[in-house]
């Protein structure tokens, strides 16, 4: 009997990474998002980017020669891209947490810059390591874009953190605009 309580337990333990919890912070298998400010405000599909562990800890590039692990730069995520583990090529969940590991321990050694290495460039690397979609091709364009179309907002406030600013400024310059223009 203490059999069946047992692994009915480690079956429950291990399930439960399988859960997106946003209130815990947790996206297992997922790439996360945020906003940065003003930049996102003027552009909102570019933003601060992370990818996850099978267990659903966040690792980003937040700066130079640096991986941060649970604390996302520019905040909690608003975003989230929940990715298939079977198409991982290898061993599944070990495989993804290796290659995050390792795009990781690169990124640590790496100086940061907005255009070229950045946090995209770093979850380009941890996909192209796991190969992932049986694909060595990721890089931060196709992971924007990619991002812009399959992911999924966290909560209603998520969404508002996401698209308000933007919305509110594109209100303001068209009502100067057409202010002038109606002079």
């Amino acid at each position: 009997m203490a059999d069946v309580v047992e692994v009915d337990t480690m079956m429950n333990y291990h399930g439960s990474f399988d859960k997106i919890d946003p209130d815990m912070c947790r996206y297992p298998y997922c790439i996360v998002w945020t906003p940065i400010p003003v930049l996102s405000w003027l552009l909102p599909f570019i933003g601060h980017m992370g990818i996850c562990t099978s267990s659903g800890v966040i690792r980003d590039f937040a700066g130079p020669y640096f991986v941060s692990e649970d604390n996302m730069a520019f905040g909690r995520p608003t975003k989230y891209w929940k990715l298939d583990i079977s198409k991982v090529y290898g061993s599944g969940s070990n495989a993804w947490d290796t290659a995050v590991h390792d795009a990781s321990e690169e990124y640590k050694h790496r100086m940061h810059n907005l255009c070229c290495d950045n946090c995209h460039s770093h979850v380009a690397m941890a996909l192209n390591l796991m190969r992932y979609d049986n694909s060595t091709s990721w890089n931060m364009v196709n992971l924007c874009l990619l991002s812009l179309i399959h992911s999924k907002h966290v909560s209603c406030a998520g969404f508002l953190k996401t698209w308000l600013p933007f919305l509110l400024l594109t209100g303001v310059i068209l009502t100067v605009a057409l202010a002038i223009n109606l002079r």
